[in-house]
């Protein structure tokens, strides 16, 4: 069932008998009807914690991880001893470009979840734009 933000907004705040779990799972929803990858363009996952942020690019049909890099990777706590600037962001972006173009994938869906495009997110996917990836 998908819904607008709009609707989403009135559920949360008029009725306060919905429970948060369900709130936070009609939103994913909402947010992942219009986010598919397939086998010609996959979908770039996010999830950003507190102290790392992680990323993968899934084919939706086969569900299978295709390419996945976090700031946990050896090479990136080289450069950044903290996964949780937008620097560490931007190369994780980078690597992960460089990873799927080895894998003759160019174009892809970004999927942010639920987090807004900006900070870490943003710096990820212009990382990613800058090293050839298409989206």
């Amino acid at each position: 069932m998908k819904f607008s933000k709009r609707v989403l907004w009135r559920l949360k705040n008029k009725n306060k008998r919905l429970k948060p779990e369900k709130y936070k799972r009609l939103k994913r929803e909402s947010l992942r009807g219009s986010r598919k990858g397939t086998a010609n363009r996959p979908r770039l996952s996010v999830y950003r914690s507190n102290e790392n942020i992680y990323a993968q690019i899934i084919d939706d049909i086969s569900s299978t991880t295709l390419v996945s890099c976090s700031t946990l990777d050896r090479e990136i706590k080289l450069f950044n001893q903290n996964g949780r600037t937008c620097d560490a962001a931007r190369l994780m972006g980078q690597k992960l470009a460089e990873l799927s173009l080895q894998k003759n994938i160019t174009k892809i869906v970004f999927d942010r979840g639920p987090y807004l495009y900006h900070g870490r997110i943003k710096a990820l996917a212009e990382g990613a734009r800058s090293a050839g990836l298409h989206f």
